[in-house]
């Protein structure tokens, strides 16, 4: 009854909104600025929340990523900062997350007894949609060290979650400022591309398809001369060997402010089951280098039965490229529909089995595994 007591008074400012763009005022990149300190070293009690069992600080601190507040009272603050109305001492918008553009690690171990800092602010707008960049450092040594940075574009809806809204536009101040804007517009023109160039759109450049030809001939069985006789080669593992796959029961608990399952929630479950395949694959405890490209496609309802299934898809000397794949099944119709595609890639602290696609899907997922992996490490 609360939460729809709340929606029913969000619907209620609809009449606020914007016509256009024009009509808002411009925002500084300082007007959406927020600092959050999780104290792990000073408030011993708050650690349990964040401990995995080899006692460092668990990824589940990506639900304070889009939140950047240990208290999770919103999953796009960043955004509502720059979108607040001094007027109604509010922002009248619903701010959802459309993607998780990149993570980038800058170290593995997070300690468990040192204090921790979220920054971050917009750094590029659309008409409707909003990047921001959070920086994630931790006290050690006397100083603050960097952990993370991380990349997220929100989308602006109506209070209702019905249909696109305007956001303030974006005034940049400085050099470095004018540099964040001009590389964001450069982030949403990389995404346009990629989007375009999708492998279930497109087929493979000449490059890859030498690379995928090549694949092939190594598994072929010189003994016989057929296209069907495959062999593994040494050190190596077939691509349907390196699946690992989950299901979870969306409880309420989960839900976020439009009554539905909280996006860190999902993050956080496909990085887990991502890891365990990593770890199985490896033989030994991963470290996570990158996420990139995670598009929030469809919302999952509560109580939805949430299907992950995680393939490691690329790999190359200590790295493990792995992909999850989550859908929602309805039970009654049976029917399956795709909610995210989560991307991550993992180090180990030895070289791991390669690979090796059998068929041509399997090769378009070594291929997509093998983009991602460029854009995240080789690059």
């Amino acid at each position: 009854l609360d939460h729809q007591q709340a929606m029913a008074e969000r619907v209620s400012l609809s009449s606020m909104l914007a016509k256009s763009q024009n009509e808002l005022p411009a925002k500084r990149m300082k007007d959406s600025y927020l600092e959050v300190h999780l104290p792990l070293g000073s408030e011993p009690q708050l650690r349990e929340k964040y401990l995995t069992y080899h006692n460092t600080v668990r990824i589940k601190i990506f639900m304070d990523l889009t939140v950047i507040s240990p208290l999770l009272s919103s999953s796009v603050l960043i955004s509502y900062s720059h979108t607040y109305n001094s007027e109604l001492k509010r922002s009248p918008l619903s701010i959802v997350t459309a993607l998780v553009d990149k993570i980038d690690m800058r170290q593995h171990v997070i300690y468990p007894d040192c204090d921790i800092k979220f920054t971050g602010h917009v750094t590029w707008v659309g008409k409707s949609s909003i990047e921001a960049k959070i920086h994630m450092s931790q006290y050690r040594d006397g100083a603050y060290a960097s952990v993370l940075d991380a990349t997220f574009v929100m989308v602006a809806r109506d209070p209702g979650n019905k249909r696109a809204a305007f956001v303030n536009p974006l005034t940049p101040e400085g050099p470095e400022e004018e540099r964040l804007l001009q590389e964001g517009e450069a982030n949403k023109s990389r995404r346009v591309e990629l989007s375009t160039a999708s492998l279930l759109k497109v087929a493979p450049t000449q490059e890859e398809r030498t690379v995928v030809h090549g694949l092939f001939l190594n598994t072929l069985d010189t003994n016989t001369v057929s296209f069907r006789s495959r062999i593994l080669p040494p050190n190596s593992v077939w691509m349907e060997d390196a699946k690992l796959k989950g299901l979870e029961i969306c409880h309420p608990q989960e839900r976020n402010i439009f009554n539905r399952i909280f996006g860190g929630f999902l993050m956080r479950k496909a990085y887990e089951l991502g890891w365990a395949n990593a770890c199985s694959y490896g033989g030994c405890r991963p470290s996570l280098v990158a996420v990139d490209d995670i598009l929030f496609q469809k919302p999952v309802e509560i109580g939805s039965l949430l299907m992950l299934s995680s393939q490691v898809c690329y790999t190359q000397g200590t790295y493990v490229q792995v992909r999850v794949h989550s859908e929602v099944f309805d039970p009654l119709t049976r029917q399956h529909n795709t909610t995210n595609i989560f991307h991550f890639t993992f180090t180990s602290d030895r070289d791991v089995p390669n690979i090796m696609p059998k068929t041509y899907g399997e090769s378009m997922l070594y291929l997509d595994g093998k983009r991602h992996f460029d854009q995240t490490v080789a690059c």
